[in-house]
């Protein structure tokens, strides 16, 4: 990490750090400013799960696991019959006064205007990237969900969740499917949380409190929200070329922050753009230090989604888009292989035909509505109800349970095709982008003649 002095004599620190280049204000945060957040947590969900594991299962909750019971269900059946849980529930289904349900539509539609780019920031900027962080890959790697085998299904829940979040605005009232995934996944960090605390009271050195803080805690959470948000709009779309206007950003982080307050995640960060930034940015320089562990998941994202629908694309394209978003640095440091020029032109021409639907196409009336539209229903569709998606929606409970044993090795590569889907689609993607680039220069230049010719 580069730190300098600004150059016009205001004595204001200019980082450069992870490939991003920003000022150091009052808003930004140090690690030790931040370091509180990591023994505090969400510690009313706790003592809701421990009440509602203590209670006898229903007849239509056969599962003996904590983890694979419909505690949300389990928790609006006996709203009543406990302070705490009375007390969890006016919480998640009272909206906080500062939502402007407006504003929460149009950060929706910025999802759904820039869908392409922002799934690939959030796959492979976001998550990939955020392996970087040891204190949450320690507690990620203990789930076993971040396994080669199984980490493509644990990544397509988390797209269920933002499908749900974003698919209109009555799904983020109370109620509705964003606004009751999100608590789902609130109460699962619990269980997770709990049962990782358990484990380290039976074997000490299985988790280390101390150093790590207490699992999900909530800078973790704080985290969490900004790589869906923040990262998102400063990080991984201008790296592909497309930066969202003012009102756009301000919209986008307004969703996210009604979503963290769903999740029991502190919102202050979100309050307005500024704030969202400087903590992006905080988070950069004092959580982003990849460990062993974190090179393992990262490289077992790649693993799992290579040749997967509905793109099937080729480790080496993956590995590509990876060091494009992340930026030699991380990636380096996540040990991602350096791309040949053949992978690197594949990319830039994906990310110049990005640039060119992105600012072609209008940002209101008739036609963004239909395209908005379209990838709401069919994105659904392909990811979620289709049996190489999801298969059928998830509750959020957990397949893979921490225990004393358990922990993430490096996975295997499962195939070696060489041409499949996007890879061969991909072979074209220079030939298109010199097209274009022909095309436009040479209907500019019969516009000024044209022009010319009109003048004299």
């Amino acid at each position: 990490m580069a730190r300098t002095k600004s150059p016009k004599g205001n004595n204001r620190i200019e980082y450069h750090h992870w490939d991003h280049s920003f000022r150091w204000t009052e808003l930004h945060r140090s690690s030790e400013e931040l370091r509180p957040l990591t023994v505090s947590w969400d510690k009313l969900a706790d003592e809701c799960v421990d009440i509602i594991n203590g209670m006898p299962s229903g007849p239509s909750d056969t599962s003996k696991n904590p983890c694979k019971r419909d505690i949300y269900a389990l928790l609006s059946a006996n709203v009543d019959k406990n302070a705490k849980l009375k007390e969890f529930w006016t919480e998640i289904n009272t909206v906080p006064e500062w939502v402007d349900w407006e504003q929460i539509k149009r950060g929706q539609d910025v999802f759904y205007r820039y869908a392409i780019p922002i799934i690939i920031a959030l796959a492979f900027q976001s998550l990939l990237g955020g392996m970087g962080a040891p204190r949450v890959v320690e507690t990620l790697s203990r789930t076993g969900g971040f396994s080669a085998r199984v980490v493509r299904r644990r990544l397509l829940e988390t797209v269920q969740h933002t499908l749900d979040v974003t698919g209109s605005v009555n799904a983020m009232k109370p109620g509705g499917e964003g606004h009751v995934s999100s608590v789902r996944v609130r109460l699962l960090h619990s269980v997770v949380r709990l049962r990782i605390l358990n484990l380290a009271i039976q074997q000490p050195d299985y988790y280390d409190k101390e150093k790590y803080g207490v699992p999900i805690n909530d800078l973790d959470c704080i985290a969490t929200i900004n790589i869906f948000s923040s990262n998102v709009v400063w990080m991984g779309l201008p790296r592909q070329g497309v930066y969202l206007s003012k009102q756009e950003i301000e919209d986008y982080i307004a969703l996210w922050r009604l979503v963290a307050y769903y999740m029991g995640t502190p919102t202050e960060a979100w309050e307005n753009t500024e704030k969202a930034k400087a903590m992006m940015e905080s988070l950069l320089v004092s959580e982003i230090d990849p460990s062993e562990t974190g090179k393992i998941l990262a490289k077992n994202i790649i693993l799992g989604l290579e040749n997967t629908p509905p793109l099937y694309v080729s480790k080496e394209l993956l590995e590509a888009i990876t060091r494009l978003l992340n930026g030699k640095d991380l990636s380096d440091e996540l040990d991602i292989p350096r791309s040949s020029l053949y992978y690197r032109i594949i990319i830039y021409g994906y990310c110049f035909g990005v640039i060119i639907f992105s600012y072609m196409k209008p940002k209101s009336g008739f036609l963004d509505r239909k395209i908005i539209e379209w990838y709401r229903k069919y994105l659904r569709d392909i990811m979620i109800y289709r049996k190489d998606g999801l298969g059928g929606e998830t509750l959020f409970d957990f397949k893979y349970l921490p225990t004393l044993t358990r922990t993430t090795r490096l996975g295997k590569r499962r195939t070696n095709l060489k041409w499949h889907g996007m890879k061969i689609m991909g072979l074209f993607g220079p030939f298109i982008t010199l097209g274009l680039i022909l095309f436009l220069g040479i209907g500019w230049y019969s516009i000024s003649i044209a022009l010319s010719a009109i003048s004299s």
